[in-house]
């Protein structure tokens, strides 16, 4: 069986991929997806070696997402694809959140302000800070603060996720993650959309 695993730091993640695959990957794709979600980066920076080591699936592919939060992108990526390669597994996708995964959110209002139901979000797009979102040093705490702290990660990661346009995103990271399940999808054999 053709599987795409996801290895990520929470559960808000699990939420925004599992809304966001059934518009990446058709459905008769012959790719089953799975997420293997972690207590936190620390969890996910101790354990992902070897729970790759032990994934015993010849025909899957992988797929890591993890939040920057303060700490340097480069790094943070480097030392991720050390632990892949490491691992024996030199395939692996490694893709940072710049900051957090609620960058992607702010990248498009307009999905939060249909996710969440709160009217006027998306007039508020082209504000500075929310054409390049990557760079909020704390998207989480600017999407509590812009939604009343209507937005909780799960469940707002739950109802933002359909809404998202994929065509074209602010967040650069948010398109890198996209353009990584497209590919992966493609070298396990899915026909994508």
């Amino acid at each position: 069986m053709k599987e795409l695993v996801f290895f990520l730091e929470e559960e808000s993640a699990r939420a925004l991929l599992t809304g966001l695959l059934p518009r990446l990957l058709p459905a008769n794709a012959p790719v089953q997806s799975r997420f293997i979600v972690f207590e936190g980066k620390q969890d996910l920076d101790r354990q992902l070696e070897g729970k790759l080591k032990g994934y015993l699936n010849l025909h899957a592919r992988f797929i890591v997402l993890r939040d920057q939060d303060r700490a340097d992108c480069k790094k943070v990526k480097r030392a991720l694809v050390a632990l892949c390669m490491s691992a024996g597994r030199p395939e692996t996708v490694v893709r940072i959140a710049c900051r957090e995964l609620e960058s992607f959110y702010l990248g498009d209002l307009r999905a939060v302000e249909l996710g969440l139901q709160i009217r006027g979000l998306s007039a508020k797009q082209e504000k500075a800070k929310y054409r390049d979102p990557d760079r909020l040093q704390s998207p989480s705490l600017e999407l509590e603060r812009l939604t009343d702290k209507r937005y909780q990660k799960v469940a707002g990661s739950r109802a933002i996720a359909p809404h998202l346009d994929l065509e074209r995103p602010r967040s650069r990271s948010f398109r890198h993650l996209i353009q990584a399940i497209g590919s992966t999808a493609a070298q396990l054999g899915a026909d994508l959309p």
